[in-house]
């Protein structure tokens, strides 16, 4: 009978520290540094820098993306990006109602990008990106039509 009455204790002191260390890990685990992947890049990277210029272009895209084209005429269209040997990457159509609010979003791109650019060294086909002849609406979306 002995026996029994000191396992009983022992049991429940055993059972109450594995519970408060359980706690404690759970506490402990809170202040570890995060893993690798949740830190943010490297501010000053090539890569870091072609992700914000990729998150600004897709701003952009996506503002226009929520316009409906039904007439050809209420669109128009802007270089954007800019190659290392000069001219644009490409040409963008938006509808005119948006002007004010894109144009200054497109130029302040190109921009960034000239810079980048300049910053990495970039070399580019320095093929001319030649400017479309007119816009046409297909599926609700612009389309920018050359020659």
């Amino acid at each position: 009978m002995k026996n029994i009455f000191f396992q009983i204790p022992s049991l429940a002191l055993f059972a109450s520290l594995t519970i408060i260390s359980c706690n404690t890990t759970q506490k402990a685990d809170a202040n570890l540094p995060k893993d690798i992947s949740e830190r943010p890049a490297d501010e000053n990277s090539q890569k870091y820098d072609q992700a914000q210029l990729d998150k600004i272009k897709a701003s952009i895209e996506s503002e226009i993306a929520k316009e409906k084209c039904t007439d050809a005429n209420e669109w128009t269209f802007a270089p954007m990006g800019a190659k290392a040997c000069g001219g644009p990457q490409l040409y963008i159509a938006y509808p005119k109602k948006m002007e004010a609010a894109l144009l200054p979003k497109i130029n302040d791109y190109t921009e960034k990008v000239k810079a980048f650019n300049q910053k990495y060294n970039i070399v580019s086909d320095c093929m001319m990106i030649m400017p479309p002849t007119s816009i046409k609406c297909k599926d609700g979306k612009a389309e920018l039509v050359n020659g």
